[in-house]
């Protein structure tokens, strides 16, 4: 029989992605491994591969619309079979037999074909009351196309879109901003995957974690000097950055103050072992966290490298899920952007994210004489419920020497 292809779960929490472009054509041979197409998730452009081979049928969600995971978005015809066989497909459904055919009472295994009564007796998918309850589609009023008269998910979408159309016919449909008054004319962007994450995200982080702040201001003509004679000779593309110092140095406090290393859960606080410190990069869609694995245990030159390669992949949604979930401390960096000094919302379930600012030359002591000297300011946000105040302190101590002492980093 023909096989459902499912939109899988491809990194932790996604319960969506767009079909950003289909890699093989209906009619195509596909073979098992083979990638058929690239998914946009929240986080990145992913690679979706073929788990058997055969003929790509017929495609289901067609390059940059949006499906649910556990959604069909195609259909392989597997052991020579035609196209004929998918006449009178319809998603969630199941795969249609012909009567008489040995296997006409074998129901497809991706799909839910038994009929399910609710409180008024209606038979229909799962999938089909959900998604009539999220568009408010009354199911009593509809007829259903699935086996034995079942409604399945495509009678509650075009509930929906006739239910839109009529709306619209009525009356015109509102900008998303016409309750604004005065803002002139304006373009509407759409909200990305990962944009409509990161809301979610920063918001339920900042009204349900208790932040506190700790601030410190670094000298760091003493790293700069040091930065300058390992850089000399070297490549551009091979040259450390400030930033690069900042990560060994996060890494290095957190092996000094291992309670800041700590998750957050109802349950208990997870310390963890092992430094993997996530690090903001820009991109066009939004801010994402790559993280560096046990950067502890790696050079500034390690560092450097992995970095760069991670700052890249991610610009380009490149990422792979290990290279950017987990992590047990963020660093976000505006400094490169001039900005003085800022505070980060912390990324859950991590506790800690420290914000640095730009370097720049102010009146510091040395010696009993006032010098000027280049001073970064840094901004610690920390998670009150499992990082106490006086960590948080020493944390931000060792921190602080570790940038203004930065040959301790290369030993």
């Amino acid at each position: 029989m023909p096989k459902e292809i499912i939109l899988p779960s491809l990194s932790a929490g996604m319960e969506d992605a767009v079909i950003a472009n289909w890699l093989k054509s209906e009619g195509d041979t596909v073979a098992a491994g083979e990638i058929l197409a690239e998914v946009e998730t929240d986080k990145a452009t992913m690679e979706f591969e073929a788990e058997s081979a055969g003929v790509l049928g017929r495609i289901i969600v067609p390059a940059g619309e949006r499906a649910d995971v556990n959604a069909v978005i195609a259909v392989l015809l597997v052991d020579g079979e035609e196209a004929a066989v998918l006449e009178g497909y319809v998603p969630d459904a199941g795969i249609p037999v012909p009567e008489g055919s040995p296997s006409a009472q074998v129901v497809s295994p991706t799909a839910d074909v038994v009929p399910v009564a609710c409180e008024k007796g209606i038979a229909a998918s799962p999938l089909a009351r959900r998604i009539a309850a999220q568009k408010d589609i009354d199911l009593s009023e509809l007829t259903g196309s699935g086996p034995r008269g079942r409604i399945v998910r495509i009678d509650v979408e075009r509930a929906s879109k006739n239910k839109v159309t009529v709306q619209a016919a009525a009356s015109p449909v509102p900008s998303p901003v016409s309750n604004l008054v005065g803002i002139g004319e304006h373009d509407i962007i759409p909200h990305s995957n990962m944009r409509r994450t990161i809301a979610r995200r920063l918001m339920e982080s900042k009204t349900t974690v208790p932040h506190f702040y700790l601030e410190a201001d670094c000298d760091i003509e003493a790293l700069l000097e040091l930065r300058a004679q390992i850089n000399e000779g070297r490549e551009k593309s091979d040259k450390i950055s400030v930033n690069d110092f900042v990560i060994k140095a996060v890494a290095h406090a957190l092996a000094k103050v291992p309670s800041a290393n700590a998750i957050w859960t109802d349950e208990a606080i997870l310390q963890l072992k092992s430094i993997d410190i996530s690090v903001a990069v820009a991109t066009e869609t939004g801010l994402i966290t790559p993280v560096v694995r046990n950067a502890a245990q790696k050079s500034l030159g390690a560092i450097s490298k992995e970095m760069k390669a991670l700052a890249i992949k991610a610009r380009d949604g490149r990422l792979k899920p290990e290279e950017y979930q987990g992590g047990g401390f963020s660093i976000s960096n505006l400094g490169m952007f001039g900005v003085k000094s800022f505070s980060a919302i912390i990324n859950p379930p991590q506790s800690c994210i420290l914000a640095v600012g730009a370097a720049e030359r102010r009146p510091v002591g040395r010696g009993g004489q006032i010098l000027l000297a280049p001073v970064m300011s840094v901004t610690l946000s920390v998670d009150h419920r499992s990082v106490d105040g006086a960590v948080g302190a020493a944390w931000l101590a060792a921190f602080k020497a570790a940038l203004e002492l930065p040959m301790t980093l290369l030993v």
